[in-house]
């Protein structure tokens, strides 16, 4: 049987896509920084009569990115990838404190993620099957002053997936970019999100509501999926804004008062 890896699978929408693939029947592959954390999610999963391999990684490390699709495809075929592992941080681009978490972020969101596909696809190509599912978000849509960085992987995993997934048209392996906006994870929180106006105009979906329509989707190839109306609306007004309006905008929804 094949297996489904999910990166970033201890938590938030990672637990979501976890409890639908053994929901499914499907054997996991579940990586996160938190060992702890995966193992409750695998108990959970294997009372499911799933088998789950719980392979403890931190993405921001970047020989990890290897180590991790050499130990779940060691006697595995891996025909669904859920790159799911992503971090963020609100404030001032020009702050010099916050370069450590920015860099975390690229390389986790955009260089593991990219890494990870690389690796991937060829392995599913041979076994003319397979799913890749990116978590993107609504933020990929639009510059976001005070989260430039954050907003800028996005757009990268965003322009990345549909490139890839046309280079894939007429095979049996697609790629999907899950395009969310706020979701009830640790998410805003991790990143000192907390008081940011976008909390008081959008209430966050539920996680397990946009990790179903995401796997959901990805299952027959869609490659964007855009959860909520608002969310449709914030993806949709770039493409008829003036830019420099809608980056204005973006900066006071993701400032803090």
């Amino acid at each position: 049987m094949a297996w489904t890896l999910i990166t970033g699978a201890s938590e938030g929408l990672g637990v979501e896509f976890a409890r639908i693939a053994a929901r499914e029947g499907r054997n996991l592959i579940l990586a996160a920084r938190s060992a702890d954390k995966l193992e409750r999610v695998a108990e959970d999963a294997r009372a499911q009569g799933v088998e789950v391999l719980v392979v403890p990684t931190d993405l921001s490390d970047p020989a990890a990115t290897d180590q991790l699709w050499a130990t779940a495809t060691d006697g595995r075929s891996v025909d669904v990838l859920v790159n799911n592992a992503g971090l963020g941080s609100n404030g001032d681009f020009a702050d010099g404190q916050s370069w450590g978490r920015e860099l975390s972020s690229i390389q986790v969101n955009m260089l593991a993620l990219t890494r990870l596909m690389k690796l991937a696809i060829p392995h599913m190509q041979a076994l003319d099957k397979g799913r890749i599912l990116n978590v993107a978000s609504v933020a990929g849509f639009t510059p976001g002053p005070n989260m430039a960085v954050y907003h800028a992987t996005k757009a990268y995993v965003l322009s990345l997936s549909e490139a890839v997934a046309e280079e894939l048209r007429g095979t049996n392996v697609t790629v999907t970019a899950l395009c969310p906006g706020a979701t009830a994870t640790n998410f805003f929180e991790d990143a000192d999100m907390n008081g940011v106006r976008l909390l008081k105009i959008a209430k966050p979906m539920k996680a397990s509501e946009v990790a179903e329509l995401g796997w959901l989707q990805a299952r027959i190839g869609k490659r964007i999926v855009v959860p909520g109306a608002m969310n449709k609306v914030f993806a949709f007004l770039p493409r008829i804004s003036p830019r420099g309006v809608t980056t204005r905008v973006t900066s006071m929804i993701m400032g803090k008062h």
